[in-house]
This record gives C-alpha cells, sequence and structure tokens, in this order.
C-alpha cells in the first residue's frame, strides 16, 4: 500500500505499470507519460460555480447577500428550484452545519450500481472480488490527501470519497480535490448538489461510528472542512449520467473541486494536509496495468463509513456503451460511500491518481472507474486556470 504522508509522498513498489520500452513507456504515442498529454476541446463541459451575483441563476437560488443569509439559515432545503446548468452552482458556507453529530448521521450514498455491464463488448470477464481491508492510522500519517466529502441532496444528506490532486497553475499549494460527478450533480435528471464539503483523513483514528458524533472535532476533521466554492464536471456526465445505474455517463463519472476552508486562513489545503497526489491523463489502458490501488470510506453496509478501506487488484477493461472510452474494472467489496475515492497507480517512483470509483455491481464484487483522458482533462485545466 502506497504510504503517502504529510511531508511526502513515498510511492509503494508493490503498485507498478507493467511497462515495457515499446508498451506503454513515456515514448508510447499512446500512451500519455505522466503531465504529458494536451487537451482538446471535446465539447461543451459542466464547469459551475457562477458568482453569486450571476442573473443567470434560477429564482430560489441567493443571489444577493440577503438570499445568501436567507439560504444559510434554511433556505437550501428548498428543492423546488433546483439548479441544474453548469453556470448554476452555488454553495454558501453555513459555518458548523458540518459538525461531527451531523457527519456521523450522514451515512446514505449515490450506491450506482448495474446490472448490465459489459454487453456493449470489448470487457474483459467480470474479476473475482477482492476483500477491501483498512488503511492503517492515523490516516493524516498514512494516506492524507484522502477524505470524505459530505453533502445534501434531495434525499438527506449523503457521503462519498475524494483525493486531494496537485494543481499545475499552483505549485504545492492546491485547493483541488477529485472525486466522481454523482458526488456533486445527479445527471440527466436532476442538478447540482448543496452544502458540498470535504473533509481530509476524516476519523483520524478510525473510531466507530457510534463514537464519531461524540468525539472532539480535532478527531473526526483533523484538518478542518473545506467548502466547495466552485464545482465541474464532464458536460456527459450532466447529459447522460444516472445515479440510480451505470450507463454511457458513467465512463465520463469525474469531478474536481476547488475548496476553501470553513474558518478562512491563508494556507491551501495542499499546505494543510502536506500532501497532493498529481493526476495522469492518458495513463495506460486497463489492460496494460498491472496493478492498482483503489482508496474510500464506505458507507453501505456491511461497511458503516467510519474506516478507510483500500483495494489492491489488478484492472480489467469494461466498456458501459459503444462509442465510449474504455474504464478500468477491478475486484473489491467496497460499497457506496467510496464513490469518488481514488484509484492509484505507480510509475517511476511517483504514485499518480488515474481513476476515481464510479460504479459497482449489485452485489458488490467489483468497482469500476473511468479512464482519465482527454475530456477529463480539459474539466481539469479548466477549474485550475479558473483561479491561475
Amino acid at each position: 500500500m502506497p504510504v503517502i504522508r504529510r511531508t511526502a509522498a513515498a510511492a509503494a513498489a508493490a503498485v507498478a505499470l507493467f511497462a515495457t520500452a515499446t508498451a506503454c513507456g513515456p515514448q508510447d504515442d499512446k500512451v500519455a507519460a505522466p503531465g504529458s498529454s494536451a487537451a482538446a476541446d471535446h465539447r461543451g463541459g459542466g464547469e459551475a460555480g457562477a458568482d453569486a451575483g450571476g442573473s443567470g441563476l434560477p429564482s430560489g437560488l441567493p443571489t444577493s447577500l440577503d438570499d445568501v443569509k436567507k439560504w444559510q439559515k434554511g433556505g437550501w432545503k428548498d428543492w423546488d428550484q433546483w439548479a441544474r446548468e453548469a453556470s448554476e452552482f452555488v454553495n454558501p458556507v453555513i459555518k458548523d452545519l458540518w459538525n461531527p453529530s451531523r457527519m456521523a448521521e450522514a451515512r446514505d450514498t449515490p450506491d450506482v450500481t448495474t446490472q448490465n455491464a459489459g454487453d456493449a463488448g470489448g470487457s474483459d470477464p467480470e474479476p473475482r472480488p477482492v476483500q477491501a481491508r483498512q488503511v492503517a492510522r492515523p490516516y493524516h500519517q498514512h494516506m492524507a490527501p484522502i477524505g470524505k466529502i459530505m453533502f445534501d441532496s434531495p434525499q438527506g444528506p449523503m457521503v462519498c470519497s475524494g483525493t486531494v490532486v496537485e494543481d499545475p497553475a499552483h505549485p504545492g499549494e492546491s485547493n483541488l480535490v477529485w472525486t466522481a460527478g454523482h458526488c456533486v450533480h445527479t445527471g440527466r435528471s436532476g442538478g447540482w448538489m448543496r452544502n458540498i464539503v470535504f473533509v481530509p483523513s476524516y476519523n483520524d483514528e478510525g473510531l466507530p461510528m457510534s463514537q464519531v458524533g461524540r468525539a472532539p472535532a480535532q478527531e473526526v476533521a483533523p484538518y478542518g472542512v473545506w467548502w466547495a466554492n466552485w464545482a465541474t464536471t464532464s458536460g456527459e456526465w450532466i447529459d447522460m449520467g444516472s445515479t440510480k445505474s451505470g450507463n454511457a455517463g458513467s465512463a465520463y463519472d469525474f469531478a474536481v473541486l476547488h475548496v476553501q476552508p470553513e474558518g478562512g486562513g491563508g494556507k491551501s489545503l495542499q499546505e494543510t494536509v502536506g500532501a497532493a497526489l498529481p493526476v495522469w491523463f492518458g495513463a495506460p489502458s486497463p489492460d496494460r496495468v498491472s496493478g492498482l490501488q483503489a482508496f474510500g470510506y464506505p458507507a453501505a453496509p456491511p461497511y458503516d463509513g467510519a474506516r478507510m478501506m483500500n483495494c489492491p487488484a489488478r484492472p480489467g477493461r469494461l466498456t458501459m456503451a459503444q462509442g465510449t472510452p474504455t474504464m478500468y474494472r477491478i475486484g473489491c467489496t467496497m460499497t457506496g460511500g467510496t464513490s469518488g475515492g481514488g484509484w492509484f497507480t505507480n510509475y517511476g517512483g511517483r504514485t499518480y491518481l488515474v481513476s476515481n470509483s464510479s460504479i459497482g455491481s449489485l452485489n458488490h464484487t467489483w468497482l469500476a472507474g473511468p479512464h482519465l483522458g482527454v475530456e477529463a482533462k480539459r474539466v481539469f485545466m479548466g477549474i485550475s486556470q479558473k483561479f491561475a
């Protein structure tokens, strides 16, 4: 298991690419070396985060200081006017909304499963399940960039997972978090989630969930609560995605948040936690990767969301629909709540994020995540440049 401490991002040799000079090295014109792929406009994307004063917001969303105050006092609970479009995202900070008690109560998950995976062809046989295992504690000493994402939906508070990733516009000072598209937007049938926050190294000592609600805030959120003040996902996810079952949109089920600390402060998220993962766009296809590890906070039974888990596995290929990018698929018993959690592999002595948990099987024996190609990099660079 890779150990990513506050002071360094040490890669583990156990997670390595199956690479040869002719197969998937940096000189291969079909596989981009980390940080080398060029983004190209594919289509209108899902960048969000319009200023609160924007005139394009639907009626009922905060467009003035008075509106923001009403929103913070409970106006956000009105879902009749649900912001859907990329420019309609709003997420005003509500101080102390996500206290340890409410965090512990947020156990529902957007558990996106599928029954017809691979029917489009181009998929490998279903993998054998890999039993998830607990990550060493305290988390801030082992996997500091990983944390829990919490948000409100029309069905109530929900949870996902996320990873602090490097920002090329702000080396060493990133405020970017990688997660799944369905953790921030419901796709074709709805709109943006609300009160989206990221809590790095959530429940640092892995307390039982029965104790989390009564634990000191410092133990539950050792680096504080970070509110998303900007969000971006793919246009394909907004147009096609579903939080009910996997479909063609699952191949584009990724998102990036730009966050700020609830209490303010001068340090960036990366400086605060001490580490961030680079994203490898255009990484090798699943059949050319010998191993990776998926991390997250599974919250659906038999788990309860209290502990960080991971699955080490060799990925296979999964195609959800003809014409869509082939996804990574691994055997793994992690459940809902894992969504958005990073998938890591090692190349050249560094650990890279190459995917995120998107969908799983009905009986929770495998997980699948998108291959991060041109569209993913376009989405990522859009939010990076926004705050450059």
